[in-house]
């Protein structure tokens, strides 16, 4: 295996040069523990060409989070070397607090994986709402300590399926993540590239405007921004107020500066 693979694992705190189907939940575990999901390089430094050595420069060496092109694409390509038949897609989330699907558009990436003929959603891009295992297309919900997911087939106008979930402590009912179309893959790098510029660009996207920094941990979550520290622990929510220079130190939680 070439050194991607190795360089990856080591950035996630996991030894060895090879991944398997079998060991890809914990990948994706240790992963979601180790690489913040942020935007603090876009709203500072712009946009910049995303190549398979960008992301392993901002993420393995300067150990850096990303956003969801970031951290999947990299996946990908982690994946791709291991062997594994991915391919990379779009989808369109659901903004639940305004009731419609994101005003910027199909502008989450992730990632399709097939092995045997089924077809799997695998994301780590999706902030604290990561499955952390490798969802099937069957409709068969997994189980992780972060809830439950399930992948439907749903005809809507941003995909033919949906990603679902009902995250442990937060949710009592399914509600929907995002939509996506599994026959509308992407050739390459252009097109994530282009929903770089639009998440940068766009007046309705989440993420050009204010820092947002959140991770998962072994008994909950973190997130934070230019004005509050949230922390979820085995169910128990505590919310505190930061100002400017509380706000740097707390970047260090994340690894970050």
């Amino acid at each position: 295996m070439d050194a991607l693979t190795s360089q990856f694992l080591h950035r996630i705190g996991r030894s060895g040069s090879s991944i398997t189907f079998d060991e890809l939940s914990d990948v994706l575990e240790a992963a979601a523990w180790a690489i913040p999901f942020e935007n603090i390089s876009l709203l500072a430094h712009g946009t910049r060409e995303i190549t398979l050595a960008s992301l392993m420069n901002k993420i393995i060496a300067r150990r850096e989070g990303g956003l969801c092109y970031e951290l999947n694409t990299l996946l990908y390509f982690v994946l791709l070397e291991n062997g594994f038949d991915v391919q990379l897609t779009r989808g369109s989330v659901y903004d639940h607090a305004s009731q419609h699907f994101a005003l910027s558009g199909r502008t989450h990436v992730t990632i399709i994986l097939t092995r045997n003929d089924d077809c799997y959603l695998v994301d780590t891009g999706f902030g604290g709402n990561l499955a952390l295992r490798p969802i099937p297309f069957s409709g068969t919900p997994v189980f992780s300590y972060n809830g439950e997911f399930r992948v439907r087939k749903a005809g809507t106008e941003h995909g033919d399926h949906i990603l679902e979930l009902k995250l442990k402590h937060k949710d009592t009912d399914w509600k929907l993540g995002y939509a996506f179309d599994s026959k509308s893959v992407l050739p390459d790098l252009r097109e994530v590239n282009k929903v770089q510029q639009i998440i940068a660009e766009h007046p309705g996207s989440k993420f050009n405007q204010k820092p947002l920094v959140t991770q998962l941990t072994k008994d909950g979550s973190m997130t934070l921004t230019e004005s509050s520290f949230t922390v979820w622990k085995n169910g128990e929510m505590t919310k505190e107020p930061v100002d400017t220079e509380t706000y740097k130190q707390l970047l260090g939680k994340f690894g970050l500066y």
